[in-house]
């Protein structure tokens, strides 16, 4: 935050450059044109109103978008349902992805979401492993 103040300080005080404001605060020129621009673009003055903190400042100049989307993690693949209609003629894993980014627009994309199937898969599976006793075995003749 502190940097954010010293670059508008240096661009609307000192009128220095971008490529010299760049080199004093040790920023990148994109970073230091972006904080400018992003300050324009909300109306900060120099020198700055002493209510505005540094949290606010912040927020002024990075807000938060507008209508995130749910984070995935949250959206939860209900997996046997997803294995048993799987199982019926003509399901396939896209037509169950068309359903469920339907129903959770926010949801995993297609390849996460057969990913984390496969995952599910292997370990909700078990091999099944029949033990042979070669002296039990019936022999044939």
């Amino acid at each position: 935050m502190r940097k954010i103040k010293e670059v508008l300080r240096l661009h609307f005080e000192s009128h220095m450059s971008i490529r010299r404001i760049a080199a004093s605060c040790s920023l990148s020129r994109s970073a230091v044109s972006d904080m400018i621009a992003r300050a324009i673009a909300a109306r900060v003055s120099w020198p700055l109103p002493g209510e505005l903190g540094d949290s606010e400042l912040e927020a002024l100049l990075y807000p938060q978008p507008l209508g995130r989307r749910a984070k995935p993690d949250s959206v939860k693949m209900d997996m046997p349902y997803i294995q048993r209609e799987l199982s019926r003629k003509g399901v396939t894993l896209q037509l169950l992805w068309t359903e469920y980014i339907a129903r959770n627009p926010g949801g995993y994309q297609y390849s996460r979401f057969c990913e984390l199937y496969r995952e599910w898969q292997k370990s909700a599976e078990p091999s099944l492993h029949q033990d042979h006793n070669p002296s039990s075995a019936p022999l044939t003749a």
